[in-house]
């Protein structure tokens, strides 16, 4: 499905139509190949959707009406960006769902009750990756001031893209989970954090690596990127 923009013609895309696929990169807006993914049921794959089966019963099964309008509240006042870089706000259960399947794929417990503070945490305006052939490791540095390191159920997750080489100068995905650094109100973690790379790299490549923050009441960051050359 693709998202369209209309003004004095077709402003905007993003997504795919037929073989095509529409999206936009720091230079403007691109087309290329659609290109279709060789296994669409791996068990990465199966595992996130079987979560997502799980948040979605739970909105019905689990929370009650009250929890589900303090959800609808919170979506109300914390905008959101769709594919076209526009603002736009999201439902209740959009919201629920959004937040649940960030901190059960990174192994962090449900969260039943709505944020009541209405502000998105920021990106990590130090975060930075190094990494390693011989580790196989992404080294993840990290701004010890920030109070999710603090908070028991806060956490920083981690996903590392495809290697590339080292010429390629926009990658949109795949990205794979990584890990997640996880907040802790007695000891906290320090920079730089070690986590396992989920795809095997070697020296020279290039590699995007994100990171998006969840706080313990689920308010969930943006995701900020960088890309890093694999050392050895």
């Amino acid at each position: 499905m693709a998202l369209v923009k209309f003004g004095g013609g077709v402003v905007q895309m993003s997504g795919s139509i037929g073989g095509t696929t529409y999206g936009r990169n720091r230079y403007g807006n691109i087309a290329r190949a659609r290109t279709t993914p060789v296994n669409a049921n791996t068990a990465r794959q199966s595992a996130i959707r079987a979560i997502m089966s799980s948040v979605s019963q739970s909105w019905f099964s689990v929370l009650d009406a009250a929890q589900r309008a303090a959800w609808g509240v919170y979506a109300s006042n914390v905008p959101a960006t769709n594919k076209l870089g526009e603002v736009i706000y999201l439902s209740g259960y959009n919201q629920f769902i959004k937040s649940n399947v960030a901190a059960q794929n990174a192994g962090l417990a449900a969260i039943s009750d709505a944020p009541t503070i209405f502000t998105l945490p920021g990106e990590d305006t130090s975060f930075a990756v190094a990494i390693s052939v011989a580790s196989q490791e992404l080294s993840v540095t990290i701004d010890e001031s920030d109070d999710w390191l603090d908070e028991a159920g806060g956490a920083m997750i981690i996903q590392m893209g495809i290697p590339q080489n080292d010429s390629i100068e926009f990658f949109g995905g795949p990205y794979r989970h990584a890990d997640s650094i996880d907040g802790d109100d007695t000891t906290p973690p320090t920079t730089p954090a070690t986590v396992a790379c989920p795809y095997v790299v070697a020296a020279e490549q290039k590699v995007w690596t994100r990171g998006r923050i969840i706080r313990a009441d689920g308010r969930l960051s943006d995701w900020f990127r960088v890309n890093s050359i694999v050392g050895a």
